[in-house]
């Protein structure tokens, strides 16, 4: 016993209450959470200026070809001298991205939930969305332009059509995954099938389907992408045809540098979107399963 203690001797410690349990364990995520976004980000940062290093220091001591292999600092230099028009190419892409994938959770959502109230449609209409991702979407593309002519209507299908196949995926599944008990727990306490679905099942899907979102806005940018390589009067897609036609290797590749932020970009706020809709618990278990995959 130390001096400050003014407890008689051999009397019991206080008690710890449930509340604080609660409270240190909830402490202990926040704080096991916030080492992990900071680890998450310090490794990939960490390893990708490693690679941009020995990048550069490759491409001064084997002297590469500028049309070749550019430097990283030849790379930062063509993105800061044409950055108005990295800009400008950015937002026609950006916005080609951004209806696609619209369209594609506006039609994979109730496909979904079609899907999953109704097993003769399932039957019916699986097989051949499963079939469907066998065709090439770049074949696809031509005929788009004979439709729809060159203008933003043939880019936002072809990247509705690349991306919307995650989105239904994922939410069939996720809505599928409830255990049988749950739900029979919910009828027994007297929740009709609207509030079940309301109250227990769309919040267990909803993990799943924030994770097909994030897969389906990358792929998005792929989508809106290859429609700029087959019939793009702009975009970044059609920046880099331009590029590639004047040998221009560092504008080449700053074009696939603005690309890589603008995915990383919108699948960071799909993220934070998810963080903000989701309880701590599910967005962790949502990380878990991305980082299985």
């Amino acid at each position: 016993m130390t001096a400050n203690d003014n407890s008689p001797v051999g009397a019991a410690p206080n008690p710890v209450s449930i509340e604080q349990v609660e409270a240190g364990i909830q402490q202990r995520r926040r704080e096991r959470a916030r080492r992990d976004r900071i680890a998450g980000l310090a490794y990939p940062i960490g390893m990708l200026a490693a690679l941009l290093a020995v990048w550069q220091l490759a491409a001064v001591q084997f002297a590469f070809p500028p049309y070749l292999l550019p430097a990283p600092s030849a790379i930062a230099q063509a993105m800061d001298l044409n950055a108005a028009m990295l800009l400008r190419q950015s937002l026609v892409t950006t916005l080609e991205v951004l209806l696609g994938f619209a369209l594609s959770v506006a039609v994979g959502v109730p496909l979904a939930l079609a899907i999953f109230l109704w097993k003769p449609f399932a039957r019916t209409i699986y097989p051949l969305l499963i079939a469907s991702q066998a065709v090439p979407k770049v074949a696809i593309a031509p005929l788009f332009l004979v439709w729809f002519g060159f203008g933003l209507v043939p880019k936002v299908l072809i990247a509705f059509l690349i991306a919307f196949f995650p989105v239904v995926i994922n939410t069939a599944m996720g809505l599928a995954s409830l255990e049988r008990e749950k739900i029979y727990l919910a009828r027994s306490m007297g929740l009709g099938p609207l509030a079940t679905f309301r109250k227990i099942q769309l919040p267990n899907a909803l993990p799943s389907i924030f994770a097909g979102l994030k897969i389906s806005v990358t792929f998005a940018v792929v989508g809106a992408v290859v429609g700029e390589f087959v019939g793009g009067q702009g975009g970044l897609g059609y920046l880099l045809l331009i590029a590639n036609g004047n040998m221009d290797t560092a504008l080449l590749f700053a074009g696939i540098v603005a690309l890589t932020l603008l995915g990383v970009l919108l699948f960071a706020l799909i993220g934070l979107v998810e963080r903000l809709v989701l309880p701590p618990h599910a967005v962790e278990r949502t990380s878990l399963a991305g980082e299985a995959m």
